[in-house]
């Protein structure tokens, strides 16, 4: 199966936004995912709930969800969007160099990247994307939080600081 350039009729195109609308949305996202989840939430509850509450306070979120490590590779989990890559190697494109290194990484352009090696093009679609590292609560690597956008360069410190903020609230890391 090839990815087709054609927009999903199901997806809309990413809208921009400023850093002070990003930290307002942030805000109010972390607020409410802190109102719906609870100690006793389950990680498909959690991560589920992440990709639909980001997902609608951040308009240029065109694709959003979880890669899990299992078996030393990355496997698909709850996601929102078009379908997503179902495995990928650690250190092969930008989720398998932030799983391999454990840092965020933030591409302005994917397009610019060396497909199939520093990016893998799910969706033609995708040209901006942040990927941060998940950790558990004794701070091991559990999965890798995908986000991309229809936009260049959407993605900034701000996104990184909310996004890492959220995920350590949220899985105890």
């Amino acid at each position: 199966m090839s990815a087709s350039t054609e927009m999903p009729y199901f997806i809309n195109p990413s809208l921009p936004f400023t850093a002070s609308e990003k930290e307002v949305a942030y805000a109010q996202a972390k607020e409410e995912l802190s109102l719906l989840l609870d100690k006793d939430s389950t990680l498909i509850t959690k991560m589920a709930s992440i990709n639909c509450v980001l997902k609608t306070h951040l308009p240029y979120f065109y694709w959003v969800g979880f890669y899990m490590i299992n078996n030393g590779r990355l496997e698909v989990g709850p996601y929102q969007g078009t379908l997503g890559c179902l495995y990928i190697d650690l250190g092969r494109g930008v989720c398998g160099k932030a799983a391999q290194t454990k840092e965020t990484q933030i591409v302005e352009d994917c397009h610019a990247l060396i497909q199939g090696s520093e990016h893998i093009a799910c969706d033609p679609n995708s040209h901006s994307e942040i990927v941060v590292p998940v950790f558990d609560p004794e701070k091991e690597l559990m999965a890798v939080f995908d986000v991309d956008s229809t936009l260049t360069g959407s993605f900034d410190e701000v996104d990184q600081k909310w996004l890492e903020l959220i995920l350590a609230a949220t899985f105890g890391a």
